[in-house]
C-alpha cells in the first residue's frame, strides 16, 4: 500500500495570521491584507515591506508580536492526532525568522518555508525557498511515490491542493470556496481529521 504524507498550510490553519496580529499591534490597517485577499504573493510581500519601511518597524517588533501568539484552539491536539497516523509537513509562505516560536508550541513539526533578508535589524527583503514552493513540494513528494493529502485556506494554497491526491479547504473564506468548489471545505479540526482519516483508508 502506498505511503501517505499530509501537507498543511500554517497561518489560518494551525496558527493565527501573523501579519493581522502585527496590524492590530501597530494600528496599520493595510497590514491586515493576507493571501486570502491577494493571490500574487510577491505583490503582497513588497507591499508589506514598503509599509514596514514607511513606519520604521523592525524585525524585533514583529518577533515580539509573534511571541505573544499561540496555536489556534485545538491545533496542537489536531496535529498530534494526525501525526500518530501519518507523516505531516507544514508548507508555508512564512519565514524561518517568524516560525520558530510557533513551531515550538506545536511540538516542532517539519516546516518548509522561506527566509527574510535582514539588514541592521530591518527587514530589507526576502528569499523564496523556491517559487511556488507548496505546489513544487507536493509534486516532489508524489515523485517519491507518496500519496499526498493537502489542506489550506488561501489563494496561495490552491496549487498545493490541485497537485495533491486529495485537497481540502480549512477555514477558507466563502469567496475562495465558491471559486474552487472541487475542494471539500471544513471548519473544525474534528471534521478535517475525519476527512483525512477517510482518505487515508
Amino acid at each position: 500500500m502506498q505511503q501517505t504524507i499530509v501537507t498543511l498550510d500554517l497561518e489560518g490553519v494551525l496558527v493565527p495570521e501573523i501579519w493581522v496580529a502585527v496590524a492590530e499591534k501597530t494600528g496599520i490597517d493595510a497590514l491586515r491584507r493576507t493571501t486570502r485577499d491577494e493571490p500574487d504573493y510577491d505583490v503582497l510581500m513588497r507591499g508589506r515591506l514598503a509599509l514596514l519601511d514607511q513606519h520604521g518597524l523592525d524585525l524585533a517588533l514583529i518577533q515580539e508580536v509573534i511571541a505573544s501568539l499561540g496555536p489556534l484552539p485545538g491545533a496542537r491536539e489536531f496535529l498530534d492526532r494526525l501525526r500518530e497516523r501519518t507523516q505531516v509537513i507544514i508548507l508555508s509562505d512564512t519565514f524561518e525568522e517568524f516560525a520558530q516560536p510557533l513551531m515550538r508550541q506545536l511540538g516542532w513539526p517539519t516546516i518548509f518555508c522561506h527566509r527574510l533578508v535582514i539588514e541592521n535589524g530591518r527587514v530589507a527583503g526576502y528569499t523564496l525557498r523556491q517559487p511556488n514552493q507548496k505546489q513544487r513540494s507536493v509534486e516532489a513528494l508524489r515523485a517519491l511515490n507518496y500519496r499526498v493529502l493537502a489542506a489550506g485556506d488561501s489563494f496561495n494554497d490552491v496549487t498545493m491542493l490541485q497537485a495533491a491526491d486529495h485537497g481540502f479547504f480549512f477555514h477558507a473564506p466563502p469567496a475562495i470556496q465558491a471559486q474552487f468548489p472541487q475542494f471539500p471545505a471544513y471548519e473544525t479540526y474534528d471534521d478535517l481529521l475525519a476527512a483525512v482519516g477517510k482518505a487515508l483508508g
